[in-house]
């Protein structure tokens, strides 16, 4: 069975491009696993920010935090847990400002666990999390795929590398203020291109 995690970023609740394409992903990848199950988190709902609260409950052992360190690592906790089970992730990235928006940054902050999602060794850094595939539905108004001003597609791309995640398959329906139908209409034939 195929388990899909889909994460959206942005905080528009209607004609948000991001999750119009997150919605033909999801679409295009049930339809060929009809038995997939999907987990679905809106990030732009809210995350607790990490801080000094939450490094104390995660280096703590779990059997020894208070109920207040336990209610915070649980957060975390359960994020982590969403990641390790799925299969695919779906994330939905508008771009905001020039990069990510800060809930996403938020999510990578909480599942970016030593011991948990990876690990320092004598070569640097081993992500953890092998195997799984990501496919990144990127939007955004004045900014294009991959240029010199995109500091979103480039942090995405390398934190989940950093995490173990190397198959990442990018969508863009990139500087839409130069051509909202063709941007989108380009994204929406990458999706359709994809490897269900």
């Amino acid at each position: 069975m195929t388990n899909i995690l889909r994460l959206d970023a942005s905080i528009k609740p209607a004609g948000s491009v991001s999750r119009r394409l997150t919605d033909r992903i999801l679409a295009r990848l049930t339809a060929a696993h009809p038995a997939a199950s999907v987990t679905s988190r809106d990030l732009a709902a809210g995350l607790p920010a990490i801080d000094a609260a939450w490094i104390g409950a995660i280096f703590t052992p779990a059997e020894a935090r208070t109920p207040e360190q336990a209610a915070i690592a649980a957060v975390s906790d359960t994020l982590i847990a969403e990641i390790k089970a799925a299969d695919v992730l779906v994330i939905g990235l508008p771009i905001y400002n020039f990069g990510t928006p800060a809930s996403l940054k938020t999510w990578f902050d909480h599942v970016a666990r030593k011991g948990e999602t990876f690990t320092y060794t004598e070569a640097g850094p081993q992500g953890l999390l092998t195997g799984k595939r990501a496919i990144i539905a990127l939007s955004s108004d004045g900014t294009r795929f991959g240029s010199e001003i995109d500091f979103a597609s480039g942090y995405v791309r390398h934190m989940l590398g950093f995490l173990g995640i190397t198959d990442v398959d990018f969508v863009a329906a990139d500087a839409m203020v130069f051509g909202p139908e063709e941007a989108l209409a380009k994204a929406e034939g990458q999706v359709d291109a994809l490897a269900a």
